[in-house]
């Protein structure tokens, strides 16, 4: 923390998210783009970076027709909106859940290869604001008297739509075959608020470090200060979980062991070591690596696993190197399946894995606004790296239809 390292190194020197949102609270009817707003600003706040510096931005969203009102190129209309000179250089990125730390690699990969010395990565999403839509076939090219059928791209979140199944279908399928138990996947939901709170108790989750807080206008009355993760529940139970009914015909998955379809936005910035030090700013965290993998749809459970025994390959270091992990929890299955393979099936190795990984809570008690998860899940892990003093760390998330990334962090 605070070392300068090799020039050639990519350094994070900053990472900020909004709290994330329930699908029906405080956000609700946000704008994606409009969260996208606030962390742009507040990066180059907390830095110091004038926007006119900053080479490129890659933006993460992977719900388009929560922005499909306002047509297209959120990256482009954020940086505007945040004050970004008009020559900005921005791309909007949709590889499902994995989209911000795809980002994060894009940018990685362009400092590497000399073709930017500053980047921000950042993702948004707000699910809760996704509208119902109709059919152009319905509506557009005319319509008989009598009702207007909706669509709600949500439901299933599309994938039916084109013979693949629900995620929820496929991951308790996955969960089965690997012996993942809907009680496994109960008790680790439960555990993963439990430690959230424990985490707020702590006080490391507060504002200035990874959280910023936030104004929400009401149509009536003053803004509501929005300063706290609005997903996670103190009034969990074992017994609460286990009277949940799956979703989509899962033999596993309920809405209990799963995240919630959550609003929020955040955003890292990075850098090359040598702009860092010329800037005069310390860097939070090292990025050693990072990689993106892909597998069967159906086995998205996996994907996670499949990132990190690739990218620890590369760089010729095994998961007991890690002081930390963080396993994106798009269901509890997910993060259960991918330690179980890093173990090796090995019980007692999979035990100490699961105690160092998500220590301070999940997706299922953070949230889990797909298109913010990816940044999100990196700068929780660089933020507990440095309370703890250093080391590395690794974070890793599925996307849809099995696709992955993972980072290597050093603090």
């Amino acid at each position: 923390m605070g070392d300068y390292g090799e020039s050639s190194d990519v350094v994070i020197v900053g990472a900020v998210r909004t709290p994330f949102g329930r699908f029906d609270g405080i956000l609700k009817t946000t704008l994606s783009m409009d969260l996208g707003v606030m962390v742009l600003k507040e990066i180059v706040k907390r830095t110091g970076v004038d926007p006119k510096g900053v080479d490129e931005v890659y933006y993460g969203t992977c719900i388009p027709a929560e922005y499909a009102i306002y047509t297209n190129v959120p990256a482009r209309q954020i940086t505007l909106l945040a004050g970004f000179p008009e020559d900005s250089i921005s791309l909007t990125i949709d590889r499902a859940c994995c989209s911000s730390m795809t980002a994060l690699r894009l940018g990685y990969q362009a400092i590497k290869a000399g073709n930017a010395e500053i980047v921000i990565a950042s993702g948004a999403e707000s699910m809760g604001n996704t509208p119902l839509i109709a059919k152009a076939d319905k509506v557009r090219w005319g319509s008989k008297l009598g009702p207007v059928e909706l669509e709600d791209v949500l439901f299933e979140l599309g994938y039916s739509r084109k013979g693949f199944a629900p995620v929820a279908t496929d991951s308790g399928e996955v969960a089965v075959e690997y012996g993942v138990t809907r009680e496994m996947q109960d008790m680790w939901a439960l555990q993963s608020h439990q430690r959230w709170f424990r985490a707020y108790k702590q006080g490391k989750y507060k504002v200035g470090e990874e959280l910023m807080a936030i104004q929400v206008p009401q149509s009536k009355g003053d803004p509501i200060l929005f300063d706290k993760d609005e997903q996670p529940r103190k009034d969990s139970s074992l017994e609460k979980l286990a009277k949940l009914k799956t979703v989509y015909g899962s033999p596993t998955v309920t809405a209990g062991n799963a995240p919630g379809m959550n609003s929020g936005a955040s955003a890292v910035m990075i850098m090359s070591q040598k702009k860092a030090k010329e800037k005069g700013l310390k860097p939070l965290a090292t990025i050693e690596a990072m990689q993106c993998a892909a597998g069967s749809p159906k086995y998205m459970a996996c994907v996670p696993a499949k990132a990190i025994e690739k990218l620890l390959s590369k760089v010729g270091k095994t998961i007991d190197d890690m002081e930390l992990i963080e396993v994106n929890e798009a269901f509890a299955v997910v993060t259960l399946v991918s330690l179980k393979i890093l173990a090796k099936d090995n019980p007692d190795k999979l035990k100490e894995l699961q105690e160092k990984t998500n220590v301070n809570g999940g997706a299922i008690a953070i949230g889990h606004p797909v298109g913010a998860s990816g940044a999100r899940i990196t700068m929780t892990l660089m933020y507990e790296l440095m309370r703890r003093g250093g080391g590395y760390g690794i974070a890793a998330i599925c996307g849809g239809l099995s696709q992955g990334e993972a980072v290597l962090l050093r603090v």
